[in-house]
């Protein structure tokens, strides 16, 4: 498989999105740092870097309210998303949002908080059902109209603990899987997400509103979606922490899908502490999504228990030797985060991971075409969509071409289509081979090794954003082998290089969450790498 279309397949949410084509205006020559044009608006924000224990604390103390929180997160979606720097985050608010967050209050008022997402915002992906008057979309026109008859079950468990649902983040369309040549965080319904770090470049996707969402403080907490590197991509390239969970630890009934095998929803958010904290409110077994059978005996109800400080102390990691040297500005990051890993008592044990999982070659785009055709027809044929089966869809695009296809076409759609039903001999034969070299590798580098987790670059630095040639990523990432075995990952923020961020991945064995999130929190605590976005519109290497 090309790099290009292993990136699209791996990477893997009302009216004509805005035309946003860069040039990435950047003078040639050697580069000693960076500077910039900054649109940072006028104004502060007054929730800046609020993390969900700090909104509870402001509406015990009677200083804010639900309400008056989510009203504040609403005007910086005006000034920041809607205007100012455009970010083009938000594919749809919630206009029932509000009086949500006035019942909550009065509950608080009454003395009942639910937890500690008790009135805090959230922005969920536009591939998840909400059973409100928002539509669920996958950022496509042929989905317009698509008012789901219920929560996906995630959401309604968020309803559960007390969130309100603030609205919808725009996404790369059918979760990057419509076309070889596309533009990570652009949809046609939502338009181009930009990047808050620097705004001509991109904002990696799919999940790339709930990223970029998070990363600008236009919400406490989101929402994303991975099938491969989804969550893991954006939360990294938008300085974030993004947790993609074991594939059966959360629940996919109401979300839109691309693979039974590797899809899962998960957090993105600021801190460990609230991807801990977003993680505990939405996991548990769901009678509409077999899989999650699986992790009975194996959830627990609250995972920041598991955020240690010296969570680092005598803990063995990997580190994927063939990362050591990729890119100097990432090199050098990388090195700086073994090092403090070192200090904090870790012992890092370099490996070969990639090479032995290189031989998946395109049989995962292979299975994942045979499942997208299975699960999207099943998911269309029970919505209120006007388009009823992916047929409909590629139908619904060829007609509305100009609209729905003004920069890329639907290639992987066709291929899809193409495909027979999942006792397909072709089918199972790439689906036995992928689960049996990624499953096969992690376990025995894993247990060879004695390791805790395996760490790496989470990616390279962002690309610029060209709807012409569509994404230039080189698909640098150490993600990829936990996305295909269904195994867990989480991204820490690692620094920035030519200020753009960098992530640290940790990976691990099914429902190894808890030690995920330990090594995770102490390396975010010893680091603190998190660096708050400027908006700056575009970078000049000097």
């Amino acid at each position: 498989m090309k790099r290009r279309k292993f990136f699209r397949a791996g990477m893997a949410g009302i009216g004509v999105a805005a035309v946003y084509i860069s040039g990435c205006k950047m003078p040639s020559g050697e580069a000693s740092h960076v500077s910039t044009s900054v649109t940072t608006p006028a104004s502060p924000f007054e929730l800046q870097e609020a993390d969900i224990l700090s909104l509870q604390e402001l509406m015990n103390s009677g200083k804010y309210t639900s309400r008056s929180i989510c009203e504040a997160y609403l005007k910086r979606i005006e000034l920041v998303d809607r205007s100012g720097p455009m970010l083009n985050t938000i594919i749809e608010l919630n206009p029932d949002a509000l009086s949500l967050a006035d019942a909550l209050d009065k509950e608080r008022k009454g003395g009942k908080v639910r937890g500690y997402l008790h009135g805090i915002p959230v922005l969920v992906k536009d591939n998840i059902d909400t059973g409100d008057k928002m539509m669920t979309t996958a950022g496509a026109l042929a989905m317009v109209g698509n008012v789901a008859a219920k929560d996906a079950f995630i959401v309604a468990q968020l309803r559960k603990a007390g969130a309100v649902i603030l609205g919808k983040t725009n996404l790369s369309e059918w979760a990057n899987f419509r076309a070889n040549r596309s533009s990570s965080g652009w949809s046609s319904r939502g338009g181009q997400t930009k990047n808050p770090y620097i705004l001509d470049r991109n904002p990696c996707g799919s999940s790339s509103g709930s990223g970029a969402a998070a990363s600008a403080n236009l919400c406490a907490i989101t929402i994303g979606t991975e099938t491969n590197g989804s969550i893991a991509c954006p939360s990294s390239i938008n300085g974030i922490v993004g947790l993609k969970p074991t594939v059966g630890l959360v629940s996919r009934s109401g979300i839109i899908p691309i693979s039974q095998t590797q899809d899962t929803a998960g957090p993105m958010t600021r801190t460990v502490t609230d991807a801990a904290i977003l993680l505990s409110a939405i996991v548990g077994v769901d009678q509409e999504d077999p899989v999650t059978k699986e992790s009975e005996g194996k959830v627990h109800a609250d995972y920041t228990k598991f955020l240690e400080v010296n969570g680092l102390a005598g803990k063995r990691i990997g580190v994927e030797k063939s990362m050591l040297k990729g890119h100097e500005g990432v090199d050098k990051l990388l090195l700086e985060a073994l090092d403090t890993m070192k200090s904090k008592g870790a012992t890092i044990v370099e490996i070969d991971l990639i090479s032995k999982v290189k031989e998946i070659g395109s049989s995962e785009f292979t299975v994942l075409q045979f499942e997208f055709k299975d699960g999207l027809n099943r998911y269309l044929s029970k919505a209120k969509a006007p388009v009823k089966s992916l047929q409909e869809v590629i139908d619904y695009n060829l007609k509305n071409e100009a609209k729905a296809m003004p920069f890329f076409k639907q290639d992987i759609l066709e291929s899809a289509q193409r495909k027979g039903g999942l006792d397909s001999i072709e089918y199972q034969t790439a689906l036995k081979k992928i689960l049996d070299i990624s499953r096969g590798a992690l376990n025995v580098v894993m247990k060879s090794e004695k390791l805790d987790a395996i760490c790496g670059p989470t990616n390279g630095p962002s690309w610029c954003t060209d709807l012409v040639n569509g994404d230039t990523s080189t698909g640098y990432g150490i993600y990829g082998s936990a996305a295909i075995a269904g195994y867990p990952h989480i991204t820490v923020p690692m620094g920035l290089t030519f200020g753009l961020p960098i992530g640290l991945s940790f990976i691990g064995l099914p429902y190894s969450e808890p030690s995920l999130l330990t090594l995770a929190f102490a390396y975010e605590q010893a680091s603190q790498k998190r660096t708050v976005p400027e908006f700056k519109s575009i970078a000049i290497l000097q």
